[in-house]
């Protein structure tokens, strides 16, 4: 229905239902004041009866028929047992034959209280009346009652219903014709608004109405303010739009962009070119692109809306990391990073590690031995002897770090893979102690060992196990003060838990996401002075993850570290 139809036919309704309950509030209000200014005359008229009634029952019928006539109403004169002796529209022998009216509502209230009031049909005359009666009149008489019919009272509230009806009517014209041109014309306004509206939503030129109505010339010009600013923000959006294409275009990483369903909406040149897909040709689904066992797993986590960190797949020649996330809309964001170059320079750097250690290795062997030879055969006090022990001294450090160098050499190429077996973790962890022990004694350095029932045994490789141990306690050692303590304790969390506690002198914490970094040293220059090599820690967490496991660091500065080795209940070997 239309704004305008509505408008008329609801304003049409509103006046029509104004004059429908004006003309039944005045029907209900005169007809009660009309009604009851006719009571107050009919007991007036009835105790002015009562005075005139001689005393004589002779002449009560026809003094009834008298007194009625002269004051044009119904005159009925009742003894006390509610017997009629006279009547105005009655005569005398026909009183017999009335009922009594010794239980009429109006009689019983005149009996009772002095006055009754009565408003019925009457059978006799076939009209509604008024019956009003008094207690009073000569001897004899007992209650004198006037009534009266209400047909001057509806004729005078008819009278007035059908001028309010009349003037109803006029203003239910007047009212409709006055909501029909009134509605036209708002509804001309609102359509304008939204004329205006919908070529705002479909981004064409709006044109805004020019009312002189208050509440609509300020939507208009809240429409206009919404305009200039959408204006504003979608230019602003474009502006991003076109940037984020161009730098998403212009990265040297895959990126792909998918929906709910897995079709590609986003796939920027270097994605691409990982996945030889021609730029001319319509981009295939997400599961389309890949098709190894471990690709195919990678898309069904992707398109349940898993995140993927870092999965290392193989594209053709390359080697890729593929990174993905959820998006708002359920979609998901993939980036990939194509690692054959990082790879083949990690090989190199490996390979060149690797040889120019084992060429290390002899000659730091001969001037090892040659320090060696010189220290015994010197005077212990002169020179020579001091020359020869520093030059022993550095030459045993390199011999250490060209060890290191080449046991994680051998741990990152895969040329060593461990073979766990089951180990129980306190004798282990006091044989690898035991090395340390005179040096510990000397410090006054305390060690202690404590096992849970449950974690009494683990799964690992007895020499890697070792190992790992000996560069955590030799860690120890070598920050620890005198009077120091170094415990060791198992239990089972998500594996079995090998926790390395110290209480020297604990790293910054800015330093411990760096710690098992090769060479990342917290104070160089007293690591080197107390010949560390910067590897042992990378040692460290080499091998504890070349069995599946992990490795963390707690430290608080100046009260100790926390070295927490976490192996699996059954070992998960992985390729190094």
């Amino acid at each position: 229905m239309r704004l305008a139809t509505r408008l008329f036919l609801s304003s049409s309704l509103l006046v029509a239902a104004t004059v429908v309950g004006l003309t039944i509030a005045v029907d209900r209000i005169l007809r009660d004041r009309l009604e009851a200014q006719t009571a107050d005359a009919l007991e007036r008229e009835a105790r002015l009866v009562a005075q005139l009634v001689p005393t004589d029952p002779g002449v009560w019928p026809t003094i009834a028929i008298q007194l009625g006539t002269m004051i044009g109403h119904r005159v009925t004169l009742i003894d006390s047992a509610g017997i009629v002796r006279g009547d105005t529209e009655f005569p005398a022998d026909a009183l017999p034959q009335l009922e009594n009216h010794a239980h009429r509502p109006e009689v019983m209230a005149a009996v009772a209280t002095g006055v009754g009031r009565s408003t019925r049909y009457s059978v006799s005359t076939d009209l509604n009346r008024m019956y009003v009666a008094i207690r009073g009149g000569p001897p004899g008489i007992s209650v004198v009652r006037v009534s009266a019919t209400l047909t001057t009272v509806d004729a005078q509230i008819d009278a007035v219903q059908r001028a309010i009806w009349f003037a109803g009517a006029v203003a239910v014209a007047f009212a409709a014709i006055l909501a029909w041109v009134g509605s036209g014309y708002y509804a001309r306004q609102l359509l304008g608004l939204t004329s205006a509206a919908q070529a705002i939503a479909e981004e064409r030129l709006p044109l805004f109405p020019d009312s002189r109505i208050p509440e609509i010339a300020q939507h208009a010009r809240a429409l206009r303010a919404m305009n200039a600013e959408l204006d504003a923000r979608f230019a602003a959006l474009r502006r991003e739009r076109e940037e984020t294409a161009a730098l998403v275009e212009a990265m040297t990483d895959g990126v792909i962009a998918t929906d709910v369903r897995g079709a590609i909406r986003t796939c920027n040149a270097a994605a691409r070119r990982l996945l030889r897909l021609d730029p001319a040709a319509p981009l295939p689904p997400l599961a389309g692109l890949f098709h190894d066992t471990a690709a195919r797993a990678l898309v069904d986590d992707v398109l349940a809306g898993h995140e993927v960190e870092q999965r290392e797949l193989r594209i053709g020649e390359h080697a890729v990391v593929v990174t993905a996330r959820p998006l708002p809309d359920r979609g998901s964001l993939l980036v990939l990073r194509d690692m054959s170059e990082l790879r083949r320079l990690e090989t190199v750097r490996r390979d060149f590690v690797a040889n120019v250690s084992h060429e290390l290795k002899t000659p730091l062997t001969a001037i090892a031995g040659y320090a060696e030879t010189l220290v015994s055969e010197v005077a212990p006090d002169g020179p020579t002897a001091q020359f020869a022990a520093t030059i022993l001294a550095h030459a045993r450090r390199m011999q250490r770090l060209v060890e290191d160098l080449l046991d994680l050499s051998r741990i990152e190429s895969g040329g060593w893979r461990p073979h766990p077996v089951s180990l129980d973790v306190a004798p282990a962890v006091r044989e690898a102690w035991s090395p340390f022990a005179e040096r510990a004694r000397a410090a006054n350095v305390e060690f202690e060992v404590t096992v849970g029932g449950a974690a009494g045994s683990v799964t690992a490789d007895p020499d890697a196990l070792r190992q790992v141990l000996t560069n955590l306690f030799d860690n120890s050692l070598r920050h620890m003060p005198r009077g120091g303590r170094v415990a060791v304790t198992a239990g089972l969390t998500d594996g079995v838990e090998i926790a390395i506690e110290d209480t020297g002198s604990g790293i910054p914490t800015e330093h411990l996401p760096r710690i098992f970094e090769r060479f990342y040293r917290v104070d160089p220059s007293r690591s080197r002075e107390q010949g560390g090599t910067g590897l042992g820690l990378a040692i460290v967490k080499h091998l504890v993850e070349a069995h599946g496991g992990r490795v963390v660091a707690e430290s608080v500065l100046s009260r100790g570290t926390t070295i927490r080795l976490t192996f699996p209940a059954q070992s998960a070997v992985t390729e190094p």
